[in-house]
């Protein structure tokens, strides 16, 4: 049964990018994530941006090779060719504490704390990098924020499907959730006679 086209965003640290692997291992799909393509291969990562076309290009070929699938992270200020694609977009959400202490231990697991600390070869990038993270709440900031993604959610056409979950839950729990949803969606659709 086809799944359809899964998008996943939220807050950096949130767990789109944890839930949206998961999602896609229980739905046999590709899965994909933005950063790949938004972000040059560069040595220390996230450094080197590639402009919107290119981005966007890149990134619907790699969709092209399925008929479902699963991206994780936000595409909101430059990927508005790929939204009606989206079947059902996820809109994960977490309490911003939580969100930036996992953000650290995940900064410590990806490039251990000698990198990111003082005299590091990272800490500057990790600093702003966490600063940027923790503005996600603030109602006026710019790029990547709730506002941000509140408003485009809203924007979205009728016939895309919004799920809100709170990744305080366990994956498998959020995972049995979405795709119970997906699945009931997809019948509800196969009743109607529709595509």
């Amino acid at each position: 049964m086809k799944q359809g086209c899964i998008h996943l965003l939220g807050a950096s640290g949130s767990g789109t990018t944890t839930l949206g692997r998961a999602l896609a291992e229980r739905l046999a799909v590709r899965f994909h994530d933005t950063d790949a393509f938004y972000w040059r291969a560069t040595n220390p990562p996230f450094c080197e941006k590639r402009d919107g076309p290119e981005r966007c290009r890149l990134l619907r070929a790699a969709l092209s090779e399925s008929e479902s699938w699963v991206l994780s992270v936000s595409l909101c200020s430059w990927g508005h060719e790929l939204v009606p694609d989206f079947t059902t977009v996820v809109f994960v959400e977490l309490d911003p504490a939580l969100r930036m202490t996992r953000l650290r231990k995940r900064e410590i697991r990806r490039y251990g704390v000698e990198r990111l600390q003082t005299g590091g070869d990272l800490q500057a990038q990790h600093v702003a990098f966490i600063a940027w993270a923790a503005k996600y709440e603030e109602p006026h900031s710019v790029g990547r924020s709730r506002a941000v993604h509140e408003q485009w959610l809203e924007e979205l056409p009728d016939n895309c499907q919004v799920l809100r979950v709170n990744s305080e839950r366990s994956v498998a729990e959020l995972v049995h959730f979405v795709t119970g949803q997906v699945r009931g969606k997809n019948e509800l659709r196969r009743r109607l006679g529709r595509s």
